[in-house]
């Protein structure tokens, strides 16, 4: 295990994993700089003036990209930012990473060979994206409108994805290793609206799109860029490659993932909205 003396930066930490990583680290007795637009110092993606004071003094970190290492722009980033950390100091960066995403991949190799030890965290969908993120209005609306046909995909718990990045910091053999995760299972987007209309008592559907009407949709409420960006990103990922559960979770922390049901019902308990 690292020295509980020793700083770990948790960049987005007020995001869903880095919130949840920096609040595990902490519990288990860990100095943590919660890092993100309004902290201080501020670590903010577009204002790269800013990381080396944000690093100062750090010795492992945990990165999540904001808005996605799939978007324009992410992979010099990376490479500044892997720069910047090795000038630092940093002794070990954790990223998480997308599944299936080209471009991610391409960070992922940036980091992987920047010279600072390094872990990737592949993620697939999250779970909690319906409970507290992207998709919750619409889950509220009783409508969740998707690109997606009827592809499957394995939904992660959050809790999990955090789990194994504070495993990969805190513990040892992770240097240089991949860990892709997922859920147990795969899921068509009907069948997790079918699982959160039992679980929350009301129906809720899945309305398959195309990526045209998918696109205007998003521009009229987040502009064409940010549009553009998730439009080419679900034409990616949901094309069926992601389909296969890994066992990334049961490889890193010796458990199995935790089901979509019981994630979305311990939500309902705890008062999210789902």
């Amino acid at each position: 295990m690292t020295s509980s003396t020793s700083t770990t930066a948790v960049v987005g930490a007020t995001g869903k994993t880095g919130r949840r990583v920096a609040d595990l680290l902490e519990q288990r007795g860990h100095a943590v700089r919660r890092l993100a637009r309004g902290t201080i110092p501020a670590f903010d993606w577009q204002r790269p003036d800013g990381w080396r004071d944000a690093l100062d003094g750090v010795e492992r970190l945990y990165a999540a990209y904001v808005p996605d290492l799939a978007a324009p722009g992410s992979e010099a980033a990376i490479t500044r930012f892997t720069a910047v950390a090795r000038v630092a100091g940093v002794r070990h960066i954790v990223l998480l990473s997308g599944r299936g995403e080209d471009g991610a991949r391409r960070c992922e190799d940036i980091l992987l060979a920047s010279g600072v030890p390094a872990t990737v965290v592949r993620a697939s969908w999250f779970t909690q994206n319906f409970t507290e993120g992207m998709l919750r209005d619409a889950v509220d609306t009783g409508v969740l409108a998707l690109p997606a046909g009827d592809v499957r995909e394995p939904f992660i718990d959050v809790d999990d994805i955090a789990a194994v990045a504070v495993e990969a910091l805190t513990g040892t053999g992770h240097e240089g290793r991949i860990h892709e995760v997922t859920g147990p299972e795969s899921l068509t987007f009907t069948e997790l609206t079918e699982l959160l209309s039992e679980i929350h008592g009301r129906d809720i559907r899945y309305l398959p799109v195309g990526f045209d009407e998918f696109h205007a949709a998003v521009a009229a409420e987040d502009g064409p860029d940010v549009a553009t960006m998730l439009t080419e990103l679900c034409r990616e990922v949901f094309d069926g490659r992601n389909v296969q559960p890994t066992a990334g979770v049961l490889d890193a922390l010796g458990r199995p993932p935790r089901d979509a049901r019981t994630v979305l019902a311990e939500a309902l308990r705890a008062g999210a909205r789902v």
